[in-house]
Order: structure tokens, then C-alpha cells, then sequence
């Protein structure tokens, strides 16, 4: 296979598999993000809220299912959710860490299989 060959198969799998798999990724940890910080209201409307009298509040459970809590029920709740959802969003950190390592890994062996040099590093003040 030639070198031109080769060079066109990673290219095109750098755009069309790592890139796609970077964005997908992205998009789910971005989703995360936007659970941490607001209230879904129904149907994906969202607002940042404060409940005047908390002493029971009805909270989302998921799946259009909803529980009315005490408010440490309900604070007991939030916790674990958002400790779930912040671990859920270091592993998508790492997965898009990973994917634009390959990335760079697949550019590196292009750049090697075409035979050219890695511009210089400059450290500029």
C-alpha cells in the first residue's frame, strides 16, 4: 500500500471516527454539566430555583417519576446524585483525554509516514 494510501485511511479515520468520538463525548459531559446546575421543570425546560417553604419537596427521580421528600431526604438525594454525576463527568474528562491523545498519536505517525518534521517549540516569555 502506498504511502499516500495510508496517509488518506488515517486522515479519514482521524475525521470520521476519533473526531466524532470526541464530539459525542463532549456533548454527554456538557449534558452533565447541565444537570449539576439547574432544574428540569418538565420537558427539558430548566431554571435555577429556590423552594420558599422546604420542609417537603417533590424531587426527580428519572423516567418521569417523582417522590415527595423531607428536605434532609430530599439534600440526601441531591448528594448522591451529584456525587453520581460528577463521577459520571471525570470519566467522560478522561475518555475525551484518551480519545485526543489517539488523535495526536495517529497525526504524529502521519506526519512520520510523510516524512515531515514537527515544527520547532518556541518558549516565548
Amino acid at each position: 500500500m502506498a504511502a499516500a494510501e495510508k496517509a488518506q485511511r488515517y486522515e479519514a479515520f482521524v475525521s470520521d471516527v476519533l473526531q466524532r468520538d470526541l464530539r459525542r463525548v463532549q456533548e454527554q459531559r456538557d449534558a452533565v454539566f447541565e444537570q449539576q446546575a439547574q432544574v428540569d421543570l418538565g420537558c427539558n425546560f430548566f431554571v435555577s430555583a429556590e423552594v420558599p417553604d422546604p420542609r417537603r419537596v417533590f424531587v426527580a427521580l428519572g423516567f418521569g417519576f417523582f417522590a415527595e421528600l423531607t428536605l434532609p431526604e430530599a439534600l440526601r438525594h441531591l448528594e448522591r446524585r451529584l456525587s453520581l454525576l460528577q463521577r459520571l463527568s471525570d470519566s467522560l474528562t478522561r475518555d475525551g483525554a484518551k480519545i485526543r491523545a489517539h488523535i495526536r498519536l495517529v497525526l504524529e505517525g502521519l506526519r512520520e509516514l510523510q516524512g515531515l518534521q514537527e515544527p520547532p517549540v518556541t518558549s516565548e516569555p
